[in-house]
């Protein structure tokens, strides 16, 4: 089983660029389509992207272009790049991983993904 554990997170101007870091401590990554999703404050969960085996990915269309996920199999680890940062990307950010599922899908099938981090914080200030 793969735990998943998120790094990077802070607090950032308008404007900037942050990026998180996914790792495991238990299994290889490489096993895994990997994603991130994330909730703002009084709202719902939200899917921001992922990244398959193949390095293919497949991003929310609101996020295309300031958003990029990638994946080093070596250091076993998976970013979430964030440029020109609003303060309504305001959100804890959870990292994701499924052995079988990617894509388009796990914006329906979020609940049943098989592991997920316990999230971190990344404040967006105005």
């Amino acid at each position: 089983q793969v735990q998943l554990v998120e790094s990077g997170g802070g607090l950032v101007q308008a404007g900037g660029s942050l990026r998180l870091s996914c790792t495991s401590s238990g299994d290889s990554l490489s096993d895994y389509h990997m994603g991130w999703f994330r909730q703002a404050p009084g709202k719902e969960r939200e899917f921001v992207g992922c990244i398959n085996w193949t390095i293919a990915t497949y991003y929310a269309d609101s996020l295309k272009g300031r958003f990029t996920i990638s994946r080093d199999n070596v250091n076993n680890t998976v970013y979430l790049e964030m440029n020109f940062l609003k303060p309504e990307d305001t959100a804890v950010y959870y990292c994701a991983a499924d052995r079988s599922r990617w894509g388009r899908v796990w914006i329906f099938e979020s609940s049943s993904l098989d592991a997920w981090g316990q999230g971190i914080l990344v404040t967006v200030s105005s």
